[in-house]
C-alpha cells in the first residue's frame, strides 16, 4: 500500500513540477504521458514504503508512543498539507513571486521551511520523526544533487548548488507524510 501511495504522489507531484517547469528532463528521456521518466516512481515508492515501515519500527524500538490519535482522516489532511506545500514550491517563481512579494528565493525556501516544520508539529511531533524526516531529507537532497551534477535531470533557476534550495523542505515534509501513513496502517 505505501508503495503505491508514494508512486501515485510521486506521478501527480512531478506532474505539477513538469507543468510549471521547475523540473526539465531531456526530450528523450520523458516516456509516460505523466511526463515523467520511467525510475522516478518506483523510487518514490520504494522510498516511501521504506519510510512509512521503518517510522512505526522505530516508535517501537525508542519506546516512543506516537501522541495523536490515529485517524485517517488526520493523515489525510496531512497529504492535503504536503501536497499544498509541493505545489507552493512548483509555482514559487510563476505566481507567488506576483502574488505574495518574496525578495528571492531563501525567504521562499524560509517560508517552505517554516510550512514544513509546522506540518510535523500538527501532524507528528515526535523527537524521532523529526529526526529522520531531517536525516532522509538531507540524504536525498544530496542523491538529488548528484544526479543533477550527472546530467540525469535539471531544474530550471537553480540556487543552491544546481537544485532548488527549497528541495530539502519538500523531502521533509513527504518523510513526515509517508510516516503518518505508514503509522497509521501500522
Amino acid at each position: 500500500m505505501l508503495f503505491f501511495v508514494g508512486v501515485f504522489l510521486a506521478l501527480v507531484l512531478n506532474l505539477l513540477q513538469v507543468q510549471r517547469n521547475v523540473t526539465l528532463f531531456p526530450p528523450d528521456v520523458i516516456s509516460s504521458i505523466f511526463s515523467s521518466v520511467w525510475w522516478v516512481p518506483p523510487s518514490c515508492g520504494i522510498a516511501s514504503a521504506m519510510i512509512g515501515v521503518l517510522y512505526p519500527c522505530i516508535d517501537r524500538r525508542l519506546g516512543e508512543p506516537h501522541k495523536f490519535k490515529r485517524e485517517w482522516s488526520s493523515v489525510m489532511r496531512c497529504v492535503a498539507v504536503f501536497v499544498g506545500i509541493n505545489h507552493a514550491s512548483a509555482v514559487s517563481f510563476c505566481l507567488l513571486f506576483t502574488k505574495v512579494d518574496f525578495a528571492n528565493n531563501v525567504q521562499l525556501s524560509l517560508t517552505l521551511a517554516a510550512l514544513s516544520i509546522g506540518l510535523w508539529w500538527t501532524f507528528d511531533r515526535s523527537r524521532s520523526g523529526f529526526g529522520l524526516g531531517i536525516s532522509i531529507a538531507l540524504l536525498a537532497t544530496l542523491t538529488t544533487q548528484i544526479l543533477v551534477y550527472n546530467g540525469v535531470f535539471q531544474y530550471t533557476n537553480p540556487d543552491f548548488l544546481y537544485i532548488r534550495s527549497w528541495l530539502p523542505c519538500i523531502f521533509f515534509a513527504g518523510v513526515i507524510t509517508m510516516g503518518n501513513i505508514g503509522r497509521q496502517l501500522a
